[in-house]
Parts: structure tokens; sequence; C-alpha cells
């Protein structure tokens, strides 16, 4: 008896023979039989990926697909019920929702990048005076840095510009972490001197 059944247009037709061959190795997959996984594959995996290619047409996309439906069925077969359906039709169902996601996967990237975009153009760009000023006060405090001696420019360096904590900085640098905090502190406080910040 011949089953015929069409997903995104691709019709398959299935025989008893080998519907029940493809449920036959569900199961033994099922049962961890890496055999049979291998025997599915080969049987399997060329109607798979010309399912997938359908749905995607990028051929690179597909062949990850193909691989992640193939995971799937060694990760899931033992939900395949043959009481419920065919194995062939339960194999290639999974792959045609894989692709599916896929696709829609890509779509929402694709809203996403647009809806960036879209915040970008709207930003207002940093007005040329910003700009100017920001050089300036960055080359001030380029300065003011290099007039602190050698131990407290590393420390607010390492902290400031590095990201690292107190407790990190010491560790870095071998120091006791009291004396990083000291260093931090009075070099803070030379750096608002040299700056001409009042605290």
């Amino acid at each position: 008896m011949l089953v015929e059944m069409v997903i995104d247009g691709v019709e398959v037709g299935e025989d008893g023979d080998s519907a029940d061959r493809v449920a036959e190795l569900l199961m033994r997959i099922a049962a961890g039989d890496d055999t049979a996984f291998g025997t599915l594959y080969d049987m399997m995996s060329s109607r798979v990926f010309g399912l997938i290619l359908r749905v995607l047409v990028d051929r690179a996309q597909s062949e990850e697909v193909l691989q992640e439906v193939f995971l799937e069925i060694w990760q899931s077969a033992g939900s395949f019920a043959p009481n419920r359906g065919q194995g062939r039709s339960w194999v290639l169902t999974i792959a045609h929702r894989r692709a599916v996601d896929r696709v829609r996967s890509a779509q929402a990237a694709g809203e996403r990048d647009v809806r960036a975009g879209m915040r970008e153009l709207n930003t207002p760009a940093v007005a040329v005076e910003e700009q100017v000023e920001l050089r300036i006060e960055s080359r001030r405090v380029a300065r003011a840095l290099e007039a602190l001696p050698e131990a407290q420019r590393e420390a607010l360096t390492l902290a400031y510009f590095g990201g690292y904590s107190q407790s990190e900085i010491a560790a870095l640098s071998g120091t006791p972490l009291g004396t990083i905090k000291t260093r931090m502190r009075d070099g803070l406080s030379r750096l608002r001197t040299e700056l001409g910040v009042a605290v």
C-alpha cells in the first residue's frame, strides 16, 4: 500500500516496508543503537536535506539545519510513537519544523537590525563643539595623570581604564590592598589639584 503526504510542497511517498523500517530504526535509536542511527542517516539524509533546502534555499544553512535535525532525532527518538504515525513522516516533520524555525529566526534578526539602525538614525550626532571639548578634556586628564607618581598613576589607570577592582589591582601588582587604597586616594586628590577641581 502506498501512502503519500505533502510537506511544504514536497510529496513524500511511503510504502509499508520502508515505513516499517524507519519506525524500527527509530525505536532502536531510542535504545541508544548508534548503528541504527547511521543506517537511518544513510536512508533519510538526502530526502531530509532536499526538504530543508527547499525551505531555506541557502545550501550552507541547510547543511547546518540537517545536522540539527539528526541531532534532534538522536536525542528525541524515544518520543516517536509508532502507533500515532509513520517514522518517515515523523523525521520529515522535524526537518520541516527546524527549517521554518531557521527562516523565522533569520527574519527576526533582520527586523532587530532594522530597528537598531532606525534608532541610530534617530540618535543625534555629537556636535563638533562637544567632540572638541572632549578631546581637550582628555588631553588635560592625560597630562594630569602623567604628573602623578608612577605607583598612583598605575593604580588609577588600572581602576578607571582597565575596570579592575582594588583587590584585583592588589593581586595584579603584588601589593597589599591597604597600600592600593592609599595610592588611589592620594592619586585622586593630586589629580583634582592638577585639574583645578574643587572638592
